[in-house]
């Protein structure tokens, strides 16, 4: 299905013909020719948008950059068959084409195959990105960087709002069953069901506390697997912790999946990894002056958790949440120990914020509307650096053009910054050079 949008024989004969290389030798796109396309693919009217994105995909069909899933990773791990390295999930909340760029360039440096492209249910909404969208520019950047084979996208936080589930269940299950088939139409096959938010820690055993998220994720793992393409297992991911809650134990995991696989039956195939808490939150514990507080993240409950998530339930170990603004000693760690997954958000959209490269000017109009439309988020001793580290993320939505629109010269600058990072991290993970693991257990 995610390899049928190839070029027909008269294109290509075109492309070759035009000196467009990447389709015959998988070597960078003219970044032109695919800037117009990906802009298009974002700001065009309806019938220009969708044609625009089918070409993406043609593009990226033709280069061999295929979308994926990490299942078959995931098991492999699993069953012991590899250790030691951490997948970086990483959210994109602006200027989408112009970091996957980066990452894409980062990871071509040290032979980086194993790293996932993500955006939650939450940063749909105030980036205004729609997975189509999403999918569109992470391809088109791969296309450019003359990228080559799978690429994994992933829902990242598909998450139940606890409020609308308590006064209207089913309508709050149908929108998020609405965005999955949104997501997986687009070429997400990786997708995180979070209903940690209905987690009751007021119960008194553990199996009523997660009694609640047992029902959800095992109905929506039977969705995804009712709505998923022929031949493709997507990977599903549950959570069991709430970020920025109470840690998560052994016996938490325990209770969670005796109850959701009684629920799902032994013929449906459940969870590739599972989510939990060790003391993280979204975005850091912001202080006064807009740093961000120190973290004591539990190493030791994170490899107890995903060891028991490997040897008792063939999943692939444990994923951690809000972990971007940690300090780089902190991601050697992850590796050591045996994390499965890290998720990486906010630190990125620092670097773009408090780039040099940042215009001052937009910079200032940004801040200033911030602090006239959302006053009202504004809480009560928060001070003016906490509020903008807190809420400029919507920028990313409300300004997109504007974004979208910085210099070249801007946008080199904080690319570059970005890639560093990027670089950094991989290395720190241990995801350098697994490009050939990557094509060892991953099916596309």
């Amino acid at each position: 299905m995610y390899r049928d949008h190839g070029l027909s024989k008269d294109e290509m004969t075109s492309a070759e013909q035009s000196g467009n290389t990447s389709l015959r030798k998988g070597v960078s796109t003219p970044p032109g020719e695919v800037d117009t396309l990906v802009e298009n693919a974002v700001f065009g009217a309806d019938e220009v948008r969708e044609h625009s994105r089918e070409k993406i995909r043609q593009f990226a069909s033709a280069q061999d950059v295929v979308l994926a899933s990490v299942d078959g990773l995931y098991r492999a791990a699993g069953k012991g068959l590899y250790t030691g390295i951490t997948i970086p999930a990483i959210n994109i909340r602006g200027i989408t084409y112009q970091v996957a760029r980066a990452v894409f360039r980062a990871a071509l440096k040290d032979r980086v195959g194993a790293f996932i492209f993500e955006i939650a249910r939450s940063e749909i909404g105030y980036t205004a990105q729609r997975p189509g969208e999403y999918a569109a520019c992470v391809l088109a950047a791969a296309v450019t960087e003359g990228f080559r084979g799978p690429v994994f996208l992933q829902g990242d936080h598909f998450q139940v709002n606890s409020a609308k589930y308590n006064s209207e269940p089913e309508r709050e299950l149908n929108s998020i069953r609405e965005l999955v088939r949104e997501a997986v139409s687009a070429g997400f096959l990786n997708i995180d069901i979070d209903a940690s938010t209905i987690v009751d820690l007021g119960k008194s055993s553990f199996e009523e506390q997660q009694k609640g998220n047992c029902q959800v994720t095992a109905d929506m793992t039977k969705f995804i697997r009712e709505i998923e393409p022929d031949g493709i297992t997507i990977s599903v991911g549950g959570e069991i912790g709430e970020v920025g809650g109470r840690n998560s134990t052994v016996a938490d995991l325990r209770a969670f999946m005796t109850g959701y696989l009684r629920l799902l039956g032994p013929d449906v195939r459940g969870l590739s990894k599972i989510s939990v808490q060790t003391g993280t939150t979204h975005g850091g514990v912001v202080l006064p002056d807009g740093s961000v507080a120190s973290v004591d993240i539990d190493f030791k409950a994170l490899k107890e958790l995903s060891r028991a998530a490997r040897k008792e339930y063939g999943m692939g170990g444990a994923v951690q949440h809000g972990a971007s603004t940690l300090p780089d000693e902190a991601f050697d760690l992850f590796p050591q120990a045996d994390t499965l997954e890290v998720h990486l958000a906010t630190g990125f959209q620092n670097i773009i914020f408090d780039s040099p490269y940042f215009p001052k000017e937009l910079l200032d109009r940004i801040y200033r509307y911030l602090r006239d439309k959302y006053a009202g988020e504004m809480k009560q001793g928060d001070t003016s650096e906490q509020f903008l580290y807190k809420t400029r993320k919507r920028a990313f939505g409300d300004f997109k053009k504007e974004l979208w629109n910085m210099s070249g010269e801007n946008l080199r600058g904080i690319g570059n910054a970005l890639e560093e990072r990027f670089s950094l991290l991989f290395r720190k993970l241990k995801v350098a050079g697994t490009v050939d693991l990557v094509s060892q257990f991953v099916d596309y």
